[in-house]
Order: C-alpha cells, then structure tokens, then sequence
C-alpha cells in the first residue's frame, strides 16, 4: 500500500526545486509547474508527489499528470 501524499508549503518547495519564489508562480502561470491547491482561507500547498514528479523530469512534465493523494 503506497504512503498517503502530504501537501507541503512554498519553503519546502522551493529547498526541494531549487527555485526562486517568483520563478515558481511564474512557471505555474505557464503552465509548467504543478499548481498550488487551497488548503485554507490563507493557506495554500502542494501535493508532494506532484512535486516529485515535476523535479524528477522538469522538462517533460504536464499539468495532466498532476493527480495529488496518491494519483
């Protein structure tokens, strides 16, 4: 049975890609980075394995393959 995927915030995004905090939100608006999902009224995530995926293959990752929770 996989391991249930955890949401985790823009510090850990940004150790984990490498990436600047403007270059994220302007790679989401492109459309070639995973986008953040709400996780309340002044929070926001993203789902680890989107992550993962992204920093494993940046170049040929999609939006489409993006699933969160395991997906």
């Amino acid at each position: 049975m996989p391991a249930p995927d955890r949401i985790v915030r823009l510090n850990t995004v940004l150790a984990r890609t490498g990436l600047s905090r403007s270059t994220i939100y302007r790679k989401i608006a492109e459309g070639t980075f995973p986008a953040q999902i709400r996780i309340s009224i002044n929070g926001a995530g993203w789902w680890e394995s989107d992550i993962n995926r992204w920093v494993a293959d940046p170049v040929r990752w999609r939006p489409g393959e993006e699933g969160g929770n395991g997906g």
